[in-house]
């Protein structure tokens, strides 16, 4: 873990995603972690998704990514079994491929965030905005990004949860000039 990465997560899942939200990381076990949330954020509310923080580590085997890209169909229908989780199996599946997406991108690339580092240079991308209302949900570089990701297996990675995924790991910054 690299200095910037040394928050520790615990507690309620909304607190801790909202106070990392936007803090660049290289850690690819809270990339993984924020990557999960998007994916289980579609069709719901960032809160929602995040809250669960605690609840995917549980099921998910901590969150450690080479467990979980080895999870079968019986780990899917535990997962979908527990009551306090959100049990859309095709989220689940999707964490367990994009798992193995992740393994294979380390194999290419070192880690994970080597990976998705590289779209921007190494250094987060800045976009200003006037006024906070003008703050988009998605962006060019996020749409790539997605394409790529896809390209490469992942799931639930089209450009808006790709967009708030690099927000979240600190990839892209916003900056509003009316504030």
């Amino acid at each position: 873990m690299q200095k910037d990465d040394q928050k520790q997560w615990t507690g309620n899942g909304t607190h801790e995603y909202s106070a990392y939200f936007g803090t660049p990381t290289h850690d690819d076990h809270i990339l993984f972690e924020l990557l999960t949330v998007g994916v289980f954020q579609v069709g719901l509310s960032w809160q929602a998704a995040a809250s669960k923080l605690p609840r995917y580590r549980r099921d998910f085997a901590g969150m450690e990514i080479q467990a979980v890209a080895a999870f079968s169909e019986l780990d899917v229908e535990r997962i979908a079994a527990d009551p306090a989780m959100i049990r859309n199996p095709r989220k689940i599946q999707a964490t367990i491929t994009n798992a193995q997406a992740i393994l294979a991108v380390q194999k290419e690339f070192g880690s994970f965030a080597n990976y998705l580092w590289q779209f921007v240079a190494g250094v987060p991308l800045l976009i200003t905005y006037v006024e906070p209302d003008e703050v988009d949900n998605h962006s060019p570089l996020a749409s790539r990004v997605a394409q790529d990701m896809k390209r490469r297996g992942f799931k639930f990675v089209g450009p808006v949860v790709t967009h708030m995924f690099m927000k979240a790991a600190g990839l892209i910054q916003d900056e509003i000039l009316d504030q």
